[in-house]
């Protein structure tokens, strides 16, 4: 398995963990960030990956993007930050966009793009001692790496409070903006984090993967356009292994055997 600077990939049963290890608060630059895009293609195309926990190394997950990115943005032409953005952007879209289901393994310091990296899984689990916060209006700035993603969770005015204030947020706070799924306790997030994971590993994982589509497509169009999106998707299951699995298990009872195909 290939290696990388700034990420620890480990692949076991059908889940793959992935975690930032940068520094002590998991900063991220640059290099990280393109590491991040390349691990999401190997990801994705890896059909012993069924799903997939990120997480970061040590007491946090990660204090955001380095501020030396953020700082030199002043220095340099718009031409030349637009285009640094668009790369970094990819890089956040290319992991939100994995076929997948992504679970974020959350504790200590989430802020910046730590958070806006969260917020590109499809679940959230989060230590109870969590310190949350997207800050960048205090560095005259603002979002970089998708207020959408915020948006689409926490509606409107949660994310205006969030982001255009800027203030730190506790794990509550998260949860009753629908920004992550689950409170544990420290000690029980990472068998928390796998129990979830899991659950995958008991379920189709083509059917998985279309019903993520589904959903994430399906939210940009009208309901003609994803009634028809479902049809489509769906009929690429017909006369695969797993959907007569499915229905065979399903008709005698018995405990299903899933392969991916």
């Amino acid at each position: 398995m290939k290696s990388y600077q700034s990420w620890k990939l480990d692949i076991e049963d059908r889940i793959a963990t992935l975690t930032l290890h940068t520094n002590d608060l998991n900063i991220m630059d640059m290099d990280t960030l393109f590491e991040l895009k390349t691990i999401s293609q190997e990801l994705d195309s890896n059909p012993d990956v069924w799903a997939i926990i990120l997480q970061g190394n040590g007491k946090h997950f990660s204090s955001g993007v380095q501020f030396d990115i953020l700082k030199k943005v002043n220095q340099i032409s718009k031409d030349e930050f637009k285009t640094n953005m668009r790369e970094m952007q990819s890089c956040f879209t290319a992991f939100e966009s994995i076929s997948k289901p992504t679970i974020a393994k959350v504790q200590g310091f989430c802020m910046g793009g730590g958070f806006m990296l969260t917020q590109c899984c499809d679940f959230r689990i989060v230590s109870e001692k969590t310190v949350f916060s997207i800050p960048l209006v205090k560095l005259g700035l603002t979002v970089l790496m998708g207020t959408n993603r915020v948006t689409r969770n926490a509606g409107i005015g949660p994310t205006n409070e969030l982001i255009m204030l800027g203030d730190k947020f506790n794990p509550e706070k998260a949860l009753q903006y629908n920004l992550i799924n689950k409170i544990v306790s420290p000690d029980e997030l990472d068998e928390s984090a796998k129990q979830f994971a899991r659950k995958f590993l008991q379920l189709p994982p083509k059917t998985i993967s279309i019903t993520k589509q589904i959903i994430k497509r399906g939210d940009k169009i009208s309901l003609e356009e994803s009634l028809e999106l479902e049809i489509e998707l769906q009929s690429t299951l017909i006369g695969t292994s797993d959907l007569a699995e499915a229905l065979d298990s399903f008709a005698n009872q018995r405990k299903p055997k899933y392969t991916g195909n």
